[in-house]
């Protein structure tokens, strides 16, 4: 398959910047298989097509504040770094953008100047490894001058403080856990605690699982045969107690709803030719586009992807590519907001 088959345009003015005042309220495009149909609905109506018994599985981890600023220990240059997966004690995986190429040796400053960076190779994937030197832990370091790693798309100046306050908050699910991301699972933003007691009251089980989203997830594809694409891995937890949840609803034959491509991709990789899941963590590089055999979801609730991306092609895996890019250029004819603070589909 064509790269370029996964393309579509999308007017800059639908990229949402900012999240709206409540997660709920975003527009929720239900994709009906069995009859190829569309509906528009909120999110918050999102209860209405779940039955007691059905299974939700969220990613619970959380996301890091991994994008911080440094200089050329040299030249004073500005450096931006992006934290994709801790390698060792004080080494990392980064992306890092300067004017100039990064050079393995080259050292960097960051924050007030306690903390000192030095590149010490390039990876075969095209990001860096680097270790950070100073007082206390790389923990420390991004909580005091880390900031939430959003998207290109989304534009942020660096003096406003008050946008970076609203992002910490935002760019994170309400049931956020375990520290490890650099992306947010943003199927997940549109949650609010009283909707999922809302769904619990209903009788609806949720089974929160672990995927760190990295690199993985938002890495370009770059070669036209998508056949070729290799997935960078993202490491994953699956509990003995959530997968029992899951296995269950399987048995009395209720569904497995996804919320999102990341939840996917990791009940994808601990299940069985029968779509039995199984306990475990590790690291998964799987890699899900157009002829891929689902064993384990029924249902999947989703963000709008960029073109071309791997997130994107897993959709049209699980619902079709002609009829998800037909439903993209109907949300665009829409007016809905897209990507990560966009608005939410669910494919039944």
């Amino acid at each position: 398959m064509k790269l370029s088959d996964f393309n579509y345009h999308l007017p800059g003015e639908l990229i949402a910047q900012l999240p709206l005042p409540c997660r709920s309220e975003s527009r929720l495009m239900v994709l009906h298989l069995d009859r190829q149909e569309i509906e528009h609905r909120k999110f918050y109506q999102l209860t209405e097509y779940l039955s007691p018994g059905d299974v939700l599985v969220i990613n619970d981890t959380r996301v890091i504040p991994a994008r911080i600023y440094a200089k050329k220990k040299l030249t004073g240059g500005e450096v931006e770094i992006t934290l994709l997966r801790k390698v060792e004690e004080s080494v990392w995986e980064a992306l890092i953008h300067m004017r100039g190429k990064p050079q393995p040796g080259q050292e960097l400053v960051l924050g007030e100047g306690e903390f000192t960076g030095k590149i010490l190779s390039i990876c075969p994937e095209g990001c860096y490894r680097i270790k950070i030197f100073g007082n206390g832990t790389m923990e420390n370091v991004l909580e005091r001058y880390g900031e939430m790693p959003l998207p290109p798309y989304i534009k942020r100046k660096k003096e406003n403080s008050h946008l970076c306050l609203l992002d910490r908050e935002r760019y994170q699910t309400v049931y956020a856990r375990y520290n490890g991301s650099v992306a947010a699972p943003t199927a997940g933003l549109h949650f609010t605690e009283e909707l999922l007691k809302e769904l619990k009251e209903k009788g609806i089980r949720l089974a929160p699982i672990t995927l760190h989203v990295g690199w993985g997830t938002f890495r370009l594809i770059r070669m036209e045969e998508i056949e070729n694409h290799q997935m960078y891995p993202e490491y994953y937890e699956v509990s003995l107690e959530n997968v029992s949840i899951i296995n269950q609803a399987r048995e009395e034959d209720k569904r497995v709803v996804a919320v999102g491509t990341t939840v996917t991709r990791a009940l994808e990789t601990v299940a069985n030719s029968k779509g039995k899941v199984y306990p475990g963590k590790g690291w998964t590089n799987l890699y899900i586009y157009p002829g891929y055999r689902f064993r384990v979801i029924n249902c999947l609730v989703t963000n709008f992807h960029l073109p071309r991306s791997t997130p994107l092609m897993l959709v049209c895996a699980f619902a079709g590519k002609d009829f998800v890019l037909r439903a993209y250029q109907e949300a665009i004819q829409q007016k809905y907001r897209f990507y990560s603070y966009g608005d939410a589909m669910l494919i039944l």
